[in-house]
């Protein structure tokens, strides 16, 4: 039986450039993901990350006639899932399985965003791990 592979989150997590507030418009937030090429944005007050907006929560609300008005906090998801720098990328990486969502904000020991951990990073480990560039 091989030895299984125990990955730190810290090697995979991707740098946050850019981050949200709870009373910017959300056609702003729409804007900033589009000209910025990114599908989630962190949402935080004092570097302590209180929700997250996704593409995909953007795309169920096209739908909607009037974006304009909605501000941030009224449609992010509040309390996103959130792990601290040095935990295990397969324990991450199953939690965002079980809760199906797409991204997980990693955290430094004080509580602040260090960085984001997506599904596109976790298919980068899962792609050195299967060519044995660890």
């Amino acid at each position: 039986m091989s030895k299984p592979i125990d990955l730190l989150i810290d090697e995979y997590v991707s740098p946050v450039s850019v981050t949200g507030t709870k009373d910017m418009k959300l056609s702003d937030v729409t804007n900033l993901m589009r000209e910025g090429g990114f599908r989630h944005l962190p949402i935080v007050e004092d570097k302590k990350p209180v929700g997250i907006i996704s593409d995909r929560d953007i795309s169920l609300l096209d739908s909607l006639e009037d974006l304009s008005d909605l501000t941030v906090e009224e449609v992010m998801v509040k309390d996103p899932y959130c792990a601290y720098a040095g935990t295990s990328i397969g324990e991450v990486a199953f939690e965002m399985s079980s809760r199906k969502i797409g991204s997980a904000l990693i955290l430094t020991n004080e509580g602040e965003l260090d960085g984001i951990f997506t599904s596109i990073d976790g298919l980068n480990a899962l792609i050195e791990i299967v060519r044995g560039d660890l």
